[in-house]
């Protein structure tokens, strides 16, 4: 729903189920043609008992391409931009059977998106599919249809989270930072502490000349992006907030990110600034969880680590009487994903919490007016 996959983009496999070969594929291609010694001058596109097939890049001829192909393998989530989020190719497979007696559904699907991260299920035989001829007069159905369900778990993907968040508040002067290692625990070969380390084994078109190059700054998080969170301002019926999104990976763009917050005031939130939003309500009771996303030739590119690495953006929030507070960490997310991935919280110990000037402030107040009135009274 919220999660997108990006360059180098998907990459989709599985097994055939018996010595099935693909003949010619529109719209995607095979990453190895396999072994195809035994046919004799018409040779197929593969011939691999588990082929790995990718999208193809934006550009190629029309008789190669396909509904929805040709994107580089880079999808955007469905919330953000439907028609984006969809990839399509069509390949045609010799020596599975001639009916669906005799054809076989393949085994052992898997996705990567790039990396890992997504399992795949089996495939369930469905009614076959229709479709609709050029002028739309004519049906044809297929011989079978099945389906394919595969879900995304961050523990596959990786063993450290890749966001953290820290929180401030213009009521309290101390900053809560990101965890600490909570990306990871620093190292001197894990990270790069300046600029001019990096800038030394980076060619001008932004490639590294060695590999596994440490390319995340070196902070006590150790994380390639940070998310603060900070209470802004508490007007009589709003509230502000300004969020910042650091990038700290000197070698990556995050292009069209999205930012999930879980906040149980985002069912009032009144205004956005520089951003775009979507409530994402469609499966839960509570309208307390949303979507921010870029706009368009503004702000969609999360720079690489520099001058240049962070977007800002402000929420206004309209206030509900019975349940705002800025008591015990209310006015802080639950929970924050960018780009899908949920981010490191602080403890709730932690949180910036009201200075314990404003009760006492509150209690001389009250006595002022007490003993004022006491007075009063006695003369």
């Amino acid at each position: 729903m919220y999660r997108q996959i990006t360059s180098p983009g998907w990459t989709i496999g599985w097994t055939w189920a018996k010595k099935e070969v693909i003949w010619s594929i529109v719209g995607a291609q095979a990453t190895d043609q396999g072994d195809c010694s035994k046919f004799k001058g018409n040779i197929p596109h593969c011939c691999m008992r588990n082929p790995a097939i990718v999208d193809l890049l934006p550009g190629v001829p029309d008789n190669q391409r396909f509904s929805d192909c040709c994107k580089g393998g880079v999808l955007a989530s469905s919330e953000q931009d439907p028609a984006a989020a969809v990839s399509a190719f069509q390949p045609s497979v010799g020596l599975s059977g001639a009916s669906n007696k005799t054809v076989r559904p393949p085994k052992n699907f898997y996705l990567l998106g790039p990396g890992p991260g997504y399992t795949c299920g089996g495939a369930t035989v469905v009614p076959p599919s229709v479709s609709l001829s050029a002028d739309g007069r004519r049906r044809t159905r297929a011989m079978m249809t099945w389906t394919v369900t595969c879900g995304y778990s961050p523990f596959l993907a990786t063993k450290n989270p890749t966001c953290c968040v820290s929180l401030s508040s213009f009521y309290n002067p101390s900053i809560t930072p990101c965890p600490s290692c909570a990306c990871g625990c620093q190292d001197p070969n894990n990270c790069a502490a300046n600029d001019i380390k990096i800038s030394s084994v980076v060619t001008p078109e932004g490639t590294a000349s060695k590999q596994n190059l440490p390319m995340v700054q070196c902070t006590q998080h150790m994380c390639p992006v940070r998310v603060h969170w900070h209470v802004k301002t508490n007007y009589k019926e709003y509230w502000r907030v300004k969020l910042t999104i650091t990038n700290f990976n000197y070698l990556k763009n995050y292009a069209k990110w999205t930012l999930v917050v879980q906040h149980p005031n985002l069912n009032n939130l009144a205004k956005v600034y520089s951003l775009l939003y979507k409530p994402l309500d469609r499966y839960r009771l509570l309208n307390d969880t949303g979507m921010f996303f870029v706009v368009k030739y503004y702000n969609d590119l999360l720079m690489e680590a520099g001058p240049h690495r962070n977007v800002q953006t402000e929420l206004l929030l309209k206030k509900d009487k019975t349940t705002f507070t800025l008591d015990q960490g209310w006015a802080f997310p639950l929970k924050i994903y960018f780009n899908g991935d949920e981010c490191m919280m602080p403890l709730p110990d932690a949180y910036p919490s009201l200075p314990n000037s404003a009760y006492w402030n509150l209690i001389s107040s009250i006595t002022f007016y007490t003993i004022l009135f006491l007075l009063v009274l006695v003369a």
